[in-house]
């Protein structure tokens, strides 16, 4: 078995003679006693020349002078700590070579005396990296100066044609959004072109191939028994007669929207008084749906009665076409002193949401509605209407579950010819 003792030594001397960092071990007299092999090959000694030759021979001599005092310090109060740290360290080979290098110190005991032990490591590497950095930053920073000087040169040139180039480019950019609201402009007109024609081509065939073909047909019923025959195909004319000419208004109404030709005169009127009539007579020519009145008060108001019959009996008309025959229709009135509230609620077959965004453009059709007679334009009239009147609607639908369409109005002053 091996001696512990012996082992340790064993091990020890393999750490000190083997590191790859230069280990001094000095008395108390700064005499070395110790070298391990990287030490010996750094400052260029054999282990015989250094031993108890004072640690002095490896520090140069401009710093003879200083360095007694500090090692004197350093045995007063001995512990492990670095030096050098702020200040470059050098350290002298056997052949007077100079070098930098970077040093720490640690100490033990033995038998009451204290040895110190010397890390050394030589930076001259680092240092020679760290030169060739400092005058690559001095001539980056050279470099840079010269730099800037030509940059002042160019921004002023650059500023200077800068002031004549922001006339230029502004003048580009007024072109450019001139000529842009001329393309969406266009666009826009081409998308209203198709879908007018789209709608027309539509609308208008649907009516006319019905009020051809009833017509050929009432010139078979010639027989007195067949009158009912007859006045079947004409009430079909008579509806689609009634339906383009509804178109026709629509068109109508809408180019005097775009023309600016729509004058808002208002007037002081009893509201739900006048409302219960526009609703009865409505009801006078609905015979499959009921229109309910809900009145929650009020009197008179002031606002355009002709714009507002428009709006309510394009809306109220709206709830009856897309409602299951015998339902009912609601609508409430809500006149307070400076608003009017209406809402008109049906059970109908409702809107999506991705549809409801849209339905206040023009010749806008809900997907669930193109099989149904319409141009498109009623409902973006109707918003144009209420816009015009200074009011606001709001539209809440749920696909199959019906439609409430919420509308509110401001008192208006009294129109007056000037």
């Amino acid at each position: 078995m091996v001696n512990t003792k012996t082992f340790d030594e064993i091990a020890f001397r393999s750490l000190f003679d083997y590191a790859t960092i230069g280990m001094l071990v000095v008395d108390r007299d700064s005499k070395i006693l110790l070298a391990n092999n990287f030490a010996l090959k750094t400052f260029g000694y054999t282990a015989d020349e250094l031993f108890e030759k004072s640690v002095d021979v490896l520090v140069p001599n401009r710093f003879h002078t200083s360095h007694p005092k500090h090692r004197e310090e350093y045995h007063h109060n001995p512990q492990s700590r670095p030096m050098g740290a702020g200040r470059d360290l050098f350290a002298i080979k056997k052949g007077g070579e100079e070098f930098p290098v970077e040093l720490s110190l640690s100490h033990f005991k033995k038998d009451d005396e204290i040895f110190v032990i010397v890390f050394v490591i030589d930076i001259t590497v680092r240092k020679r990296s760290e030169l060739d950095l400092q005058l690559q930053q001095q001539e980056r920073e050279k470099i840079s100066n010269e730099l800037n000087k030509l940059n002042e040169q160019l921004e002023q040139k650059v500023e200077d044609r800068t002031v004549m180039l922001r006339e230029t480019l502004k003048q580009l950019e007024n072109s450019r959004d001139e000529l842009t609201a001329a393309f969406e402009k266009e666009k826009e007109l081409g998308d209203l072109k198709s879908r007018f024609v789209s709608m027309a081509s539509h609308e208008f065939r649907t009516p006319l191939s019905t009020i051809n073909s009833s017509a050929a047909l009432l010139s078979r019923y010639t027989k007195e028994d067949e009158q009912d025959k007859r006045t079947k195909h004409i009430q079909r004319i008579q509806e689609q007669v009634k339906h383009m000419n509804n178109m026709l208004e629509d068109l109508l109404s809408l180019g005097k929207l775009e023309e600016g030709l729509i004058d808002v005169r208002a007037s002081e009127f009893n509201a739900c008084a006048w409302m219960k009539e526009l609703i009865a007579e409505m009801q006078e020519n609905v015979c499959d749906h009921t229109l309910e009145i809900v009145d929650l008060g009020g009197e008179m108001f002031c606002t355009d009665k002709k714009l507002l019959r428009n709006v309510l009996i394009n809306i109220v008309s709206n709830a009856i076409k897309f409602s299951p025959p015998n339902s009912v229709v609601k609508i409430t009135c809500n006149v307070q002193s400076d608003t009017w509230s209406l809402q008109i609620k049906d059970n109908g077959i409702g809107i999506s949401k991705e549809d409801a965004q849209h339905l206040f453009e023009r010749f806008f059709r809900a997907k669930n509605a193109a099989n149904i007679q319409g141009t498109g334009l009623g409902l973006h009239i109707v918003a144009r209407y209420i816009a015009l009147l200074n009011g606001s609607v709001k539209l809440d639908s749920k696909l199959n579950e019906g439609t409430t369409v919420c509308i509110d109005l401001p008192r208006l002053k009294p129109f007056e010819l000037e």
